[in-house]
C-alpha cells in the first residue's frame, strides 16, 4: 500500500470536523470534561473518518493478494504442462506471457522481457516474486530454483508445488466457511455483552443508588460510600471492558477465519470502533 492523495483529504476531513466538534459541542466553561452529549459520537465519527481509505485500501490489497495467488497456480499448471512437453522453462514462460492472467499478467510479461533480455533464467524469477510481494509465491519461486539447481526433476517438481498450492488454498476456503457461524456468532455475542452493560449502567444501576439513597447507610454502603461517584467509576470500568473484549474478540475471529492476527486486528478495530460510538451514543459520553 502507498500513501494517497485522498488519505490526505481524508485526514483534512477529519480535523475540520475535530475542530468543528471541540468548538460546538465542548463545554469550555469545565475544562478538560466535555459535557455536552454528542462530543463523544462526533469525535468516533470524525476518527472513522480519516481512517476508512487506509481500511478500505487494506482490504483491496488482501483481494488483490488472493487474485494473485489464484492466477499464480492457472500460471505454474500451464508451466509444467509445457514442460512435460519437452520445452524449457524460459521458452515456457515466453509463451505463457502470451495467455491472460488477469492480475498476474503483467508480472508475468516483465518476466517473460526479462528473460528475452539474456537475464539469467534464477535472477528473473526472484525478481518476480519479489515484484509481486506475495509470500506464498516467494516460497514457491524459491523451491522451484532450489529444484532446478539441484538438477531435480523440474517437471515433477512443478507439479508439487501446483498440488501444494492447490491444496494450501482448499484448506483455507474450507477453514474460512467452516468458521463463518463461528465469525457471525463471535459479532453476535460481542454486541449483546454490549447491549448487557448498556442496560446495567442506564436502567440497573441508577435504580440500585435512588434505593441505596431510600434506604440509608445499608443501602449507600452496598454502592460505595457516594452512589453517583461510583456510577462514574463503574462507566469507566464499563467501557473499558467493552474494548477489552472487542480487541480480543477480534483476534480470535481472524485467526480462527484467516488464520492470520493481521485479519483479528481489522476485526478488533472495527468492533472496537463500532462498540465506542454506540456506547457514546447511547449514553452521550464515556
Amino acid at each position: 500500500m502507498r500513501f494517497r492523495n485522498i488519505y490526505l483529504i481524508g485526514a483534512c476531513i477529519s480535523l475540520a470536523m475535530l475542530v468543528l466538534d471541540f468548538v460546538l459541542f465542548f463545554n469550555f466553561s469545565e475544562p478538560g470534561w466535555p459535557t455536552v452529549r454528542w462530543f463523544y459520537p462526533w469525535f468516533i465519527i470524525s476518527v472513522i473518518i480519516s481512517g476508512v481509505h487506509p481500511l478500505i485500501d487494506f482490504l483491496k490489497e488482501m483481494n488483490y493478494q488472493k487474485r494473485v495467488e489464484e492466477k499464480f497456480v492457472d500460471f505454474s499448471r500451464d508451466l509444467e504442462s509445457s514442460v512435460k512437453s519437452g520445452i524449457t522453462i524460459p521458452s515456457a514462460i515466453i509463451q505463457a506471457s502470451q495467455k491472460d492472467y488477469s492480475e498476474l499478467s503483467p508480472f508475468i510479461k516483465k518476466l517473460a522481457n526479462q528473460i528475452k533480455m539474456g537475464i539469467p533464467i534464477h535472477k528473473a524469477l526472484v525478481t518476480f516474486a519479489q515484484n509481486t510481494n506475495n509470500s506464498m509465491i516467494r516460497r514457491s519461486i524459491a523451491i522451484v530454483i532450489e529444484a532446478e539447481a539441484s538438477g531435480g526433476d523440474i517437471d515433477n517438481v512443478l507439479k508439487s508445488v501446483t498440488d501444494a498450492m492447490v491444496s494450501i488454498k482448499k484448506l483455507k476456503e474450507e477453514r474460512k466457511s467452516g468458521t463463518y457461524g463461528q465469525i457471525v456468532q463471535g459479532y453476535i455475542v460481542y454486541f449483546v455483552f454490549i447491549g448487557i452493560m448498556l442496560i446495567l449502567q442506564l436502567k440497573l444501576f441508577p435504580q440500585l443508588a435512588k434505593a441505596g439513597a431510600s434506604i440509608g447507610d445499608t443501602g449507600m454502603n452496598l454502592l460505595g460510600s457516594s452512589g453517583a461517584a461510583q456510577a462514574v467509576n463503574l462507566d469507566n470500568v464499563f467501557f473499558v471492558l467493552v474494548m477489552i473484549q472487542g480487541f480480543f474478540a477480534g483476534l480470535m475471529i481472524g485467526k480462527f477465519s484467516e488464520g492470520r492476527l493481521k485479519s483479528g486486528i481489522i476485526h478488533s478495530i472495527v468492533l472496537c470502533t463500532m462498540a465506542a460510538l454506540a456506547v457514546t451514543t447511547a449514553k452521550g459520553g464515556i
